[in-house]
């Protein structure tokens, strides 16, 4: 099921740009699946594979929250980590406009606008994370301190117990 020859997506562009070290994971899908299914597909552990949430707080603030796909985004966890009072997921259609990605395909490079974003501590565990490419069949698998060259980020507990 993975893809042969895929095409470049603006992530992809930007690390190889950036001169990043990264590896690719394709599967052949046109609609969005779960994280954990992905994670099945490519064969990875579901907590090395990462999703990127974009949430907004009660000032009107966004935030990206990277989270493993097996696990739930705990918001009071994560709106403490940002200094707010609360946060709540965005809605689907938001995505897009907000961040110039589609649900599923959401990556934290390369938005539309830089947001302030926060990894679960479980990626300081990990040499490499894989998270979406930009694009739904796209993964891409980078260190943590690579990625911190595109996107200014900061480790926090952020799951459900």
């Amino acid at each position: 099921m993975t893809k042969q020859t895929p095409e470049k997506t603006n992530v992809i562009r930007t690390l190889e740009q950036k001169k990043i070290a990264y590896k690719g994971h394709y599967y052949d899908t046109s609609v969005a699946i779960s994280g954990t299914e992905v994670a099945g597909i490519l064969g990875e552990d579901p907590d090395q594979v990462f999703k990127t949430l974009v949430t907004r707080s009660g000032k009107n603030i966004n935030y990206v929250f990277m989270i493993p796909v097996d696990r739930e985004l705990d918001l009071k966890k994560a709106a403490k980590s940002v200094g707010e009072k609360s946060i709540e997921m965005i809605k689907s259609k938001e995505l897009l406009p907000l961040t110039g990605y589609v649900h599923g395909g959401c990556s934290p490079i390369g938005m539309k606008k830089q947001f302030r974003t926060v990894i679960d501590r479980s990626a300081e565990a990990f040499e490499t994370i894989i998270f979406s490419g930009g694009k739904i069949g796209y993964q891409v698998e980078v260190s943590p301190e690579d990625l911190k060259k595109l996107v200014r980020y900061e480790f926090a507990d952020l799951c459900c117990e």
